[in-house]
């Protein structure tokens, strides 16, 4: 659907995007991640052909930026990270005028987005009068209003409250299940929640791309797995377990009813088959044996150590 080669833009002097390149299949939630001043931003209005490129490409369902950029306009929805709306007109209004200006019979299409939007509740109130939450929401409704098959959200979460958050990550995945969805953002948890595949983005060049577990277990970090046993104490089962290749060190765990344990493991090395034979050749009882990879936010770390350069999003 997406694919971009060799993209690069300058501000002057600084070189906000640096000769990137990545595609995006249709039907993907994509998360473009970075701190402030990646480049993630810059990216995104090049996707959405609102800046040009200094230099490389992208093509969208084979149609080139640079020779029909209103017709990829045409094929996107773009919400920035400030919904720009007119705060003195009601909703229903300014989602009509939308419509109007798209060339869209607009009765029947804006009550559609405000189905899928959740916003028909306050459809007859200013939009000034809105929680943020809300203003957001009407912000994607008016992406959506013709219908796009991609969507490109800037922080689409940014400034709002846990439950407007909850709300918002739900509406985006129901919506990645009939368009592609490309996202930024700065918030770790967003892209676990919510994204499918996560571009790492740092001082405008591609640092990470693959789908979130697949970049936790690639990572080479460290990774936890928990054990929890009956028929024998922690002093049997450290020393059965410890001499395991990959197992860095074995932590006891308190639980009132079983034996249980937190092993340290090298984040390349496979072990969970050896745990289990070592315990059933015991005659121990497994209850649980849960794994948990090295968490996105320490991957994002080491990626992005040094990154915010505090000029240009």
């Amino acid at each position: 659907m997406i694919s971009v080669n060799g993209l690069t833009r300058s501000y002057g002097g600084f070189k906000a995007v640096n000769d990137i390149s990545f595609t995006i299949r249709d039907g993907e939630i994509t998360g473009l991640l970075g701190p402030n001043g990646a480049g993630k931003t810059t990216t995104l209005r090049m996707l959405s052909c609102y800046l040009k490129a200094d230099k490389g490409s992208i093509v969208v369902d084979g149609i080139n930026a640079a020779d029909d950029p209103l017709k990829i306009k045409q094929m996107i929805g773009y919400l920035p990270e400030s919904a720009p709306l007119y705060g003195d007109m009601l909703v229903f209004d300014y989602l009509m005028y939308i419509a109007e200006v798209r060339g869209i019979p607009g009765v029947r299409r804006v009550s559609e987005v405000a189905d899928i939007c959740r916003i028909k509740d306050v459809m007859h109130k200013n939009i000034n009068e809105l929680s943020k939450g809300y203003r957001q929401r009407v912000g994607l409704a008016h992406a959506m209003i013709h219908d796009p098959q991609i969507l490109i959200l800037d922080e689409p979460t940014s400034g709002l409250d846990p439950i407007e958050i909850v709300e918002i990550r739900n509406l985006i995945k129901e919506l990645g299940k009939k368009k592609t969805v490309i996202l930024s953002t700065h918030i770790l948890s967003e892209v676990e929640a919510t994204c499918d595949r996560v571009i790492i983005i740092n001082r405008g060049t591609i640092v990470a791309d693959d789908k979130t577990e697949l970049l936790q277990s690639a990572s080479g970090g460290e990774k936890k797995i928990i054990v929890r046993i009956s028929g024998t104490g922690f002093d049997p089962l450290h020393s059965a377990l410890i001499d395991i290749p990959g197992v860095k060190s074995i932590e006891q765990l308190y639980d009132p009813e079983l034996t249980a344990a937190a092993l340290t493991v090298s984040g390349s090395s496979e072990i969970r088959p050896e745990i289990f034979k070592t315990i059933s050749s015991n005659n121990w009882v497994m209850y649980e044996m849960k794994q948990d990879q090295e968490s996105l936010e320490n991957i994002f770390r080491e990626l992005t150590a040094g990154g915010e350069n505090g000029k240009v999003q």
